[in-house]
């Protein structure tokens, strides 16, 4: 009795699902012990990341309470308990933590006006490869910074010139320094650039664009009095539009 079209497509099916059992069972008998090795080794190298990850969770919510500590002692005047934690916090395998302690311990030196100190504390950050450039950018301003009064204006020029453009996350601080660089060389013209520059520069602090403002007026102001030439101060005027519409 032949087939009907129906039953040679169940009969194929069958044979083909059987087939396919066939090739299941070979393949398992011959490779199903690695396979089952490999998703072993999946999971545990899964749970193993994970692990890892937790510890790394763990570690820096305890090294930011140590750090929340190190600022309650500083706040109780109590150094003595906060620098060996500080010492600690240097040495973390978090980058961001290892600065953060690092610049406090160097703020710490400031305070007891030990500007060399505190000069070299920052130094090291800054030539610290390790760290991110940004960490490395702020310590060398405030190296600067501690150090401006012992340096030759051309100096600081020099070393800040590539801080100080608008590009830079810290050109406010950079080019203030440099702008009062300018003034020690008795080249207002050359702050005053500097200074309008930071006032019209949105990405620059507040704080910073307030005081570029008013030392860019002072400086026009001065040139305009004396007749002598200095760049218009007119760049600086929408910072100052600005800072007013942000009242």
């Amino acid at each position: 009795m032949a087939l009907t079209p129906q039953n040679n497509d169940a009969f194929f099916r069958e044979v083909d699902e059987e087939l396919r059992r066939d090739e299941l069972l070979s393949f398992w008998q011959r490779w199903g012990r690695w396979v089952i090795v490999g998703v072993i080794a999946a999971i545990l190298a899964f749970g193993g990341y994970l692990f890892w990850q937790n510890r790394q969770q763990v570690a820096a919510g305890e090294q930011g309470e140590q750090l929340a500590s190190v600022f309650d002692d500083l706040a109780a005047n109590n150094t003595a308990a906060a620098e060996p934690k500080l010492a600690e916090l240097a040495n973390s395998d978090s980058e961001a933590m290892r600065a953060m302690a690092r610049f406090t311990e160097a703020d710490m030196l400031l305070a007891r006006d030990d500007l060399k100190g505190a000069a070299a504390k920052f130094g090291e950050v800054a030539g610290d490869d390790s760290l991110d450039q940004v960490y490395r950018d702020l310590a060398l301003v405030r190296q600067t910074s501690a150090e401006f009064d012992t340096m030759q204006p051309q100096a600081v020029i020099g070393r800040l010139q590539g801080l100080a453009s608008k590009e830079n996350a810290w050109f406010g601080s950079a080019g203030e320094l440099v702008a009062a660089a300018h003034l020690r060389m008795d080249r207002p013209d050359l702050a005053l650039r500097v200074f309008q520059d930071i006032a019209a520069t949105e990405d620059v602090p507040e704080s910073i664009r307030q005081r570029a403002v008013q030392m860019a007026s002072v400086l026009s102001a001065t040139a305009t009095g004396s007749g002598g030439d200095a760049a218009p101060a007119n760049s600086a005027a929408p910072a100052a539009g600005e800072e007013k519409n942000g009242e």
